[in-house]
Protein backbone atom coordinates (compact mmCIF):
# COMPACT_ATOMS: atom_id res chain seq x y z
CA UNK A 1 0.00 0.00 0.00
CA UNK A 2 1.42 3.42 -1.00
CA UNK A 3 1.94 6.16 1.57
CA UNK A 4 -0.25 9.25 1.27
CA UNK A 5 1.65 12.22 -0.14
CA UNK A 6 -1.02 14.66 1.05
CA UNK A 7 -2.93 14.13 4.27
CA UNK A 8 -5.70 16.52 5.29
CA UNK A 9 -7.29 15.99 8.70
CA UNK A 10 -10.27 17.81 10.20
CA UNK A 11 -9.62 20.98 8.19
CA UNK A 12 -11.80 23.95 9.14
CA UNK A 13 -11.57 27.61 8.17
CA UNK A 14 -13.63 30.57 9.36
CA UNK A 15 -13.82 34.05 7.84
CA UNK A 16 -15.10 35.96 10.85
CA UNK A 17 -18.44 34.20 11.53
CA UNK A 18 -18.61 32.44 8.16
CA UNK A 19 -17.36 28.85 8.06
CA UNK A 20 -15.86 28.37 4.58
CA UNK A 21 -14.81 24.74 5.09
CA UNK A 22 -15.87 22.32 7.80
CA UNK A 23 -13.90 19.33 9.11
CA UNK A 24 -12.51 18.19 5.74
CA UNK A 25 -10.41 15.02 5.79
CA UNK A 26 -8.91 13.23 2.79
CA UNK A 27 -5.64 11.86 1.40
CA UNK A 28 -3.81 11.93 -1.92
CA UNK A 29 -1.82 8.82 -2.80
CA UNK A 30 1.37 8.69 -4.84
CA UNK A 31 0.70 8.77 -8.59
CA UNK A 32 -2.96 9.75 -8.14
CA UNK A 33 -4.85 12.54 -9.93
CA UNK A 34 -7.63 13.84 -7.68
CA UNK A 35 -10.50 15.90 -9.07
CA UNK A 36 -11.76 18.45 -6.55
CA UNK A 37 -15.27 19.65 -7.40
CA UNK A 38 -17.92 21.87 -5.94
CA UNK A 39 -20.32 24.68 -6.87
CA UNK A 40 -19.25 28.32 -6.57
CA UNK A 41 -18.60 29.20 -2.94
CA UNK A 42 -18.21 25.57 -1.89
CA UNK A 43 -14.73 26.16 -0.43
CA UNK A 44 -12.51 24.73 -3.18
CA UNK A 45 -10.10 27.68 -3.48
CA UNK A 46 -9.93 28.09 0.31
CA UNK A 47 -8.96 24.42 0.61
CA UNK A 48 -6.30 24.76 -2.11
CA UNK A 49 -4.85 27.86 -0.44
CA UNK A 50 -4.59 26.09 2.91
CA UNK A 51 -3.01 22.95 1.44
CA UNK A 52 -0.46 25.09 -0.41
CA UNK A 53 0.42 27.03 2.74
CA UNK A 54 -0.95 30.38 1.55
CA UNK A 55 -3.72 30.45 4.15
CA UNK A 56 -3.73 29.20 7.73
CA UNK A 57 -6.53 26.88 8.86
CA UNK A 58 -8.68 27.70 11.87
CA UNK A 59 -8.51 24.03 12.85
CA UNK A 60 -6.98 20.87 11.45
CA UNK A 61 -3.72 19.65 9.97
CA UNK A 62 -2.17 19.35 6.51
CA UNK A 63 0.95 17.34 5.74
CA UNK A 64 2.85 17.15 2.45
CA UNK A 65 5.06 14.09 2.00
CA UNK A 66 5.07 13.65 5.77
CA UNK A 67 5.85 17.29 6.65
CA UNK A 68 3.30 19.43 8.49
CA UNK A 69 2.55 22.59 6.49
CA UNK A 70 2.61 24.72 9.68
CA UNK A 71 5.33 23.02 11.73
CA UNK A 72 7.75 22.47 8.83
CA UNK A 73 6.60 24.89 6.09
CA UNK A 74 9.87 25.01 4.14
CA UNK A 75 10.18 21.22 3.91
CA UNK A 76 6.48 20.82 3.03
CA UNK A 77 6.40 23.55 0.39
CA UNK A 78 9.60 22.33 -1.26
CA UNK A 79 7.67 19.17 -2.14
CA UNK A 80 4.71 21.04 -3.53
CA UNK A 81 3.97 22.87 -6.77
CA UNK A 82 1.03 25.28 -6.97
CA UNK A 83 -0.78 26.95 -9.85
CA UNK A 84 -3.48 29.31 -8.53
CA UNK A 85 -6.49 30.26 -10.62
CA UNK A 86 -4.65 33.33 -11.95
CA UNK A 87 -1.11 32.29 -13.02
CA UNK A 88 1.53 34.20 -11.00
CA UNK A 89 3.62 35.23 -14.02
CA UNK A 90 5.53 38.43 -14.74
CA UNK A 91 4.25 39.69 -18.06
CA UNK A 92 7.28 41.93 -18.68
CA UNK A 93 9.74 39.04 -18.33
CA UNK A 94 10.65 36.51 -20.97
CA UNK A 95 9.77 32.87 -20.37
CA UNK A 96 13.44 32.02 -19.74
CA UNK A 97 13.91 34.95 -17.35
CA UNK A 98 10.82 34.08 -15.37
CA UNK A 99 11.60 30.37 -15.08
CA UNK A 100 15.17 31.17 -14.03
CA UNK A 101 13.80 33.46 -11.33
CA UNK A 102 11.40 30.73 -10.14
CA UNK A 103 14.26 28.22 -10.01
CA UNK A 104 16.20 30.57 -7.75
CA UNK A 105 13.17 31.05 -5.50
CA UNK A 106 13.03 27.28 -5.08
CA UNK A 107 16.74 27.24 -4.16
CA UNK A 108 17.81 25.13 -7.12
CA UNK A 109 21.60 25.08 -7.32
CA UNK A 110 22.96 27.64 -9.79
CA UNK A 111 24.69 24.96 -11.85
CA UNK A 112 21.38 23.07 -12.23
CA UNK A 113 19.07 25.98 -13.10
CA UNK A 114 19.52 25.82 -16.88
CA UNK A 115 18.88 22.06 -16.88
CA UNK A 116 15.73 22.44 -14.77
CA UNK A 117 14.48 25.30 -16.96
CA UNK A 118 14.95 23.38 -20.19
CA UNK A 119 13.32 20.29 -18.67
CA UNK A 120 10.08 22.08 -17.79
CA UNK A 121 10.06 23.95 -21.11
CA UNK A 122 10.20 20.59 -22.86
CA UNK A 123 7.50 19.10 -20.60
CA UNK A 124 5.20 22.09 -21.08
CA UNK A 125 5.77 22.68 -24.79
CA UNK A 126 7.61 25.98 -24.33
CA UNK A 127 10.82 25.25 -26.25
CA UNK A 128 10.04 27.72 -29.04
CA UNK A 129 8.98 30.66 -26.86
CA UNK A 130 11.80 30.91 -24.31
CA UNK A 131 12.93 34.35 -25.51
CA UNK A 132 9.43 35.83 -25.85
CA UNK A 133 7.80 38.15 -23.33
CA UNK A 134 5.12 36.37 -21.31
CA UNK A 135 2.71 39.27 -21.85
CA UNK A 136 2.86 38.67 -25.61
CA UNK A 137 1.91 34.99 -25.33
CA UNK A 138 -1.58 33.58 -25.74
CA UNK A 139 -3.63 32.67 -22.66
CA UNK A 140 -2.89 29.00 -23.28
CA UNK A 141 0.87 29.53 -23.35
CA UNK A 142 0.68 31.69 -20.23
CA UNK A 143 -1.04 28.77 -18.50
CA UNK A 144 1.80 26.53 -19.67
CA UNK A 145 4.28 28.94 -18.13
CA UNK A 146 2.25 28.85 -14.91
CA UNK A 147 2.41 25.06 -14.84
CA UNK A 148 6.14 25.15 -15.64
CA UNK A 149 6.87 27.34 -12.62
CA UNK A 150 4.88 24.94 -10.45
CA UNK A 151 7.01 21.93 -11.40
CA UNK A 152 10.45 23.46 -12.01
CA UNK A 153 11.70 22.14 -8.65
CA UNK A 154 10.33 18.66 -9.53
CA UNK A 155 7.86 18.35 -6.62
CA UNK A 156 6.02 15.07 -5.96
CA UNK A 157 2.70 16.96 -5.46
CA UNK A 158 1.13 19.54 -7.78
CA UNK A 159 -2.02 21.58 -7.10
CA UNK A 160 -3.79 23.10 -10.12
CA UNK A 161 -6.67 25.52 -9.41
CA UNK A 162 -8.94 26.00 -12.47
CA UNK A 163 -6.09 25.53 -14.98
CA UNK A 164 -8.24 25.76 -18.14
CA UNK A 165 -10.51 28.72 -17.31
CA UNK A 166 -10.65 31.17 -20.21
CA UNK A 167 -8.99 28.89 -22.76
CA UNK A 168 -10.33 28.01 -26.18
CA UNK A 169 -11.17 24.35 -27.01
CA UNK A 170 -7.78 23.66 -28.62
CA UNK A 171 -5.90 25.15 -25.67
CA UNK A 172 -8.08 23.18 -23.23
CA UNK A 173 -7.24 19.92 -25.00
CA UNK A 174 -3.52 20.74 -24.90
CA UNK A 175 -3.57 21.62 -21.19
CA UNK A 176 -5.54 18.43 -20.43
CA UNK A 177 -2.88 16.36 -22.17
CA UNK A 178 -0.21 18.18 -20.19
CA UNK A 179 -2.03 17.51 -16.90
CA UNK A 180 -2.41 13.86 -17.87
CA UNK A 181 1.34 13.63 -18.43
CA UNK A 182 1.98 15.28 -15.06
CA UNK A 183 -0.20 12.65 -13.40
CA UNK A 184 1.98 9.86 -14.76
CA UNK A 185 4.98 11.27 -12.88
CA UNK A 186 3.59 12.85 -9.71
CA UNK A 187 0.39 13.30 -7.67
CA UNK A 188 -2.01 16.04 -8.79
CA UNK A 189 -4.96 17.82 -7.19
CA UNK A 190 -7.13 19.36 -9.90
CA UNK A 191 -9.73 21.90 -8.82
CA UNK A 192 -12.10 22.71 -11.68
CA UNK A 193 -15.69 23.51 -12.69
CA UNK A 194 -15.37 21.48 -15.90
CA UNK A 195 -16.83 18.06 -15.12
CA UNK A 196 -15.77 16.42 -18.38
CA UNK A 197 -12.20 17.43 -17.53
CA UNK A 198 -12.30 15.46 -14.29
CA UNK A 199 -13.87 12.45 -15.97
CA UNK A 200 -11.18 12.47 -18.67
CA UNK A 201 -8.13 13.02 -16.48
CA UNK A 202 -8.71 12.04 -12.84
CA UNK A 203 -8.43 8.76 -10.97
CA UNK A 204 -10.65 9.87 -8.12
CA UNK A 205 -13.23 12.58 -7.56
CA UNK A 206 -14.25 14.52 -4.46
CA UNK A 207 -17.26 16.82 -4.29
CA UNK A 208 -17.74 19.45 -1.60
CA UNK A 209 -20.64 21.74 -0.87
CA UNK A 210 -20.77 24.49 1.74
CA UNK A 211 -17.32 23.43 2.90
CA UNK A 212 -18.30 19.81 3.59
CA UNK A 213 -17.13 16.69 1.79
CA UNK A 214 -20.21 14.96 0.34
CA UNK A 215 -18.66 12.49 -2.14
CA UNK A 216 -15.29 10.75 -2.41
CA UNK A 217 -14.79 7.76 -4.71
CA UNK A 218 -12.71 6.44 -7.62
CA UNK A 219 -13.81 7.75 -11.00
CA UNK A 220 -14.48 4.15 -12.09
CA UNK A 221 -17.55 4.06 -9.87
CA UNK A 222 -19.26 6.29 -12.43
CA UNK A 223 -19.03 3.43 -14.91
CA UNK A 224 -19.49 0.56 -12.46
CA UNK A 225 -21.97 0.53 -9.62
CA UNK A 226 -23.98 3.60 -10.62
CA UNK A 227 -27.58 3.47 -11.71
CA UNK A 228 -28.08 2.41 -15.34
CA UNK A 229 -30.79 4.09 -17.39
CA UNK A 230 -32.38 2.92 -20.65
CA UNK A 231 -34.81 4.79 -22.89
CA UNK A 232 -37.14 2.44 -24.77
CA UNK A 233 -39.87 2.89 -27.40
CA UNK A 234 -42.66 0.31 -27.86
CA UNK A 235 -45.33 0.04 -30.56
CA UNK A 236 -47.66 -1.94 -28.27
CA UNK A 237 -46.68 -0.68 -24.82
CA UNK A 238 -47.91 -2.34 -21.64
CA UNK A 239 -48.99 -0.47 -18.56
CA UNK A 240 -46.15 1.32 -16.75
CA UNK A 241 -46.69 -0.98 -13.77
CA UNK A 242 -45.97 -4.04 -15.94
CA UNK A 243 -42.57 -2.66 -16.87
CA UNK A 244 -41.82 -1.74 -13.27
CA UNK A 245 -42.46 -5.34 -12.18
CA UNK A 246 -39.68 -6.76 -14.40
CA UNK A 247 -36.75 -8.20 -12.38
CA UNK A 248 -33.87 -5.72 -12.35
CA UNK A 249 -36.07 -2.65 -12.88
CA UNK A 250 -36.01 -0.08 -10.07
CA UNK A 251 -38.27 2.60 -11.53
CA UNK A 252 -40.09 3.49 -14.77
CA UNK A 253 -40.83 6.97 -16.02
CA UNK A 254 -43.49 7.29 -18.76
CA UNK A 255 -42.55 9.79 -21.48
CA UNK A 256 -44.57 10.51 -24.64
CA UNK A 257 -46.79 7.79 -26.13
CA UNK A 258 -45.02 4.43 -26.19
CA UNK A 259 -41.76 5.76 -24.75
CA UNK A 260 -40.34 5.14 -21.29
CA UNK A 261 -37.22 5.86 -19.27
CA UNK A 262 -36.35 2.73 -17.30
CA UNK A 263 -34.06 2.92 -14.26
CA UNK A 264 -32.18 -0.33 -13.70
CA UNK A 265 -30.25 -1.75 -10.78
CA UNK A 266 -26.49 -0.99 -10.73
CA UNK A 267 -24.41 -3.02 -13.22
CA UNK A 268 -27.56 -4.31 -14.95
CA UNK A 269 -27.47 -5.04 -18.67
CA UNK A 270 -30.36 -3.37 -20.55
CA UNK A 271 -30.48 -6.33 -22.98
CA UNK A 272 -32.95 -8.14 -20.72
CA UNK A 273 -35.50 -5.49 -21.71
CA UNK A 274 -35.17 -6.69 -25.31
CA UNK A 275 -35.87 -10.29 -24.29
CA UNK A 276 -38.91 -9.26 -22.24
CA UNK A 277 -40.29 -7.13 -25.09
CA UNK A 278 -39.94 -9.98 -27.60
CA UNK A 279 -41.65 -12.49 -25.27
CA UNK A 280 -44.57 -10.14 -24.62
CA UNK A 281 -44.78 -8.85 -28.22
CA UNK A 282 -44.50 -5.18 -27.19
CA UNK A 283 -43.01 -4.18 -30.56
CA UNK A 284 -39.71 -2.79 -29.32
CA UNK A 285 -38.17 -0.50 -31.93
CA UNK A 286 -35.76 1.61 -29.89
CA UNK A 287 -33.50 0.95 -26.89
CA UNK A 288 -30.88 3.54 -25.93
CA UNK A 289 -28.74 2.74 -22.87
CA UNK A 290 -27.62 5.69 -20.76
CA UNK A 291 -24.96 5.79 -18.09
CA UNK A 292 -24.94 8.15 -15.14
CA UNK A 293 -22.36 10.84 -15.85
CA UNK A 294 -20.31 12.90 -13.46
CA UNK A 295 -22.61 15.80 -14.28
CA UNK A 296 -25.66 13.75 -13.24
CA UNK A 297 -23.98 12.77 -9.99
CA UNK A 298 -22.81 16.32 -9.28
CA UNK A 299 -26.28 17.80 -9.82
CA UNK A 300 -27.95 15.07 -7.79
CA UNK A 301 -25.64 15.44 -4.80
CA UNK A 302 -25.51 19.23 -4.70
CA UNK A 303 -29.26 19.55 -5.30
CA UNK A 304 -30.09 17.07 -2.53
CA UNK A 305 -27.81 18.95 -0.15
CA UNK A 306 -29.51 22.23 -0.98
CA UNK A 307 -32.96 20.72 -0.41
CA UNK A 308 -31.86 19.25 2.92
CA UNK A 309 -30.75 22.69 4.12
CA UNK A 310 -33.89 24.51 2.91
Amino acid sequence: MTAALVRVENLTRYYQNHRAISHLSFTLEAGEVLGFLGPNGAGKSTTMQIISGNLAPTEGEVSIAGYDILDAPRAAKSRLGYLPEHPPVYRDASVDEFLTYCARLHRIARAEIATARERVKRQCGLEEVGARLIGNLSKGFQQRVGIAQAIIHDPPVVILDEPTVGLDPIQIREIRELIGNLGSERSVILSTHILSEVQAICDRVQIIRDGKLIFNAPIDTLQHGCEVIARIALRRPPATAALAELPGVDQVEALEAGRFRVYLAPDSNPEFLTEAAVRADWGLYELVPEQQSLEDLFIELTRDEAVAEA
